[in-house]
């Protein structure tokens, strides 16, 4: 069980990681969507790094409980 529990932990911080480069990268123009606005990337790009963070500190509170 202790195994499927770092495995899960491991997972996680590595979908953490590449959301936020995703998204950084698309709010600073590095990663771009065909036929999208660049404001459009950008604004999306934001989205994810604050949904990320949202998710960060609200996995932690339940953890926390």
């Amino acid at each position: 069980m202790a195994k499927k529990g770092l495995l899960d932990v491991i997972i996680w911080i590595v979908g953490v990681l590449v959301s936020l480069a995703v998204g950084f990268g698309m709010t600073s123009g590095t990663l771009s969507i065909p036929y999208i606005p660049s404001i459009i990337t950008a604004v999306a790009g934001w989205i994810v790094v604050i949904g990320v963070i949202i998710g960060v500190i609200m996995a932690i509170i339940q953890a926390a409980k």
